[in-house]
């Protein structure tokens, strides 16, 4: 596809180069960081390649050598993927159903380690540990039985939120095909159709219009299932007078985003109009909050105080920001616990979210932090809609 919104290979090399700074800055000899199918997002960050039913890590070292590490499936995959040419076939990288590859030739985390110049680490980092399985870790301690082995989730956390500019025009792509995708659902809906059925729109618009994939698992709720802060659509009927929720994004070269509006198809009652009001008015609120210097802790104290003072403090459950990139929802949070300042080109999903005892809704899109403010990577967030 020409001209394609893409990263481009050398970014990935010089990403590792910059890790490797950090890495010897730490202490440590190597850095692994893992990734599941799940949470792709380490290992695509370095590598480009997007694990597929197995697992996938890099280890990089001080002097920034790199190795990519994939399944007993995925070497192949892999190659056509990275640019990382130090590609390993590992067994502790196979999928979670454990087969045994009983005639299967694999390399191991000495191998590894020498392809990338160490032979005895004395500090091992992993990044990604809460998709680190077991396994992993034991195969990683008995190869380096007198190695510390630590938690180093936070030398990629520094590396990604900040984002470069080929980073943020795959978000700024990205959330083009999202508002597509949202326009052809709201023309599109009609009561009588299933929950299942309207993501299915939005499915056929994403991938028409340029996604490599969805960006989440696609919420479209209907009725009480909109209070949940988290769900999956189901064969839930789309029904008249009662709030409905989407949040719809496309991935563009991994970048993921989300854009998300509450609406009713019919006749909007009072409490409903005035939550998604309120929702609305807390959500414009935030984006003026956001610029380069504030920290963020005082963002998230700001915008409970709001809830409370409004009289809505018992609607509140968590918000209001996430760090957005080649995850949704990926580090930093914007929480009352947050210390760090917001820095230029850091990207959020800006997401109010409101629960009440029948409904609930959530307002989301997405920025970039500039100096003096933000940059909306859309503005399909306006006002109230009401089909």
């Amino acid at each position: 596809m020409k001209n394609r919104v893409c990263i481009p290979q050398e970014e990935y090399l010089e990403r590792i180069k910059k890790a490797s700074v950090l890495i010897e800055r730490e202490g440590l000899d190597v850095l692994i960081a893992n990734s599941n199918e799940a949470d792709f997002a380490n290992v695509r960050y370095f590598s480009g390649f997007w694990p597929l039913f197995e697992v996938g890590g890099v280890a990089i070292a001080g002097n920034g050598h790199a190795a990519l590490m994939v399944g007993p499936e995925s070497e192949e995959f892999a190659h056509g993927w990275s640019p990382i040419t130090n590609i390993h076939r590992m067994k502790e990288y196979r999928e979670s159903a454990d087969p045994a590859f009983p005639e299967g030739a694999f390399q191991g985390f000495r191998e590894v380690f020498e392809s990338i110049g160490i032979t005895n680490p004395k500090k091992i980092g992993i990044a990604g540990w809460l998709v680190t399985s077991v396994d992993l870790y034991q195969a990683i301690c008995r190869a380096f039985p007198e190695a510390e082995i630590v938690k180093a989730d936070a030398i990629v956390t520094s590396l990604r939120q900040i984002k470069s500019d080929a980073e943020i025009a795959c978000l700024r792509e990205a959330f083009r095909i999202s508002e597509k995708a949202v326009d052809t659902v709201l023309e599109r809906i009609r009561p009588g159709m299933t929950e299942l059925q309207v993501v299915g729109i939005a499915q056929e618009s994403l991938y028409a219009n340029g996604a490599e994939y969805e960006a989440h698992a696609l919420y479209m709720f209907c009725g009480a299932s909109t209070n949940n802060a988290i769900s999956r659509p189901r064969y839930n009927i789309i029904e008249r007078d009662k709030v409905i929720q989407l949040n719809i994004g496309g991935r563009v070269d991994g970048y993921s985003p989300s854009i998300g509006i509450p609406f009713v198809i019919g006749k909007m009652n009072k409490r409903q109009e005035e939550l998604l009001r309120f929702g609305l008015d807390a959500h414009y609120q935030t984006r003026d909050w956001l610029k380069a210097g504030v920290c963020a802790g005082d963002v998230a104290k700001k915008y409970i105080k709001y809830f409370e003072t409004r009289g809505y403090g018992e609607n509140y459950l968590y918000g209001p920001c996430h760090g957005l990139g080649l995850l949704e929802v990926e580090k930093p949070w914007v929480e009352t616990s947050s210390e760090y300042l917001f820095q230029k080109n850091m990207t959020f999903q800006i997401d109010s979210f409101v629960r009440d005892k029948e409904f609930g809704l959530r307002w989301e899109t997405g920025a970039v932090i500039t100096e003096d403010g933000i940059e909306l990577l859309s503005d399909r967030v306006k006002d109230i809609v009401n089909l």
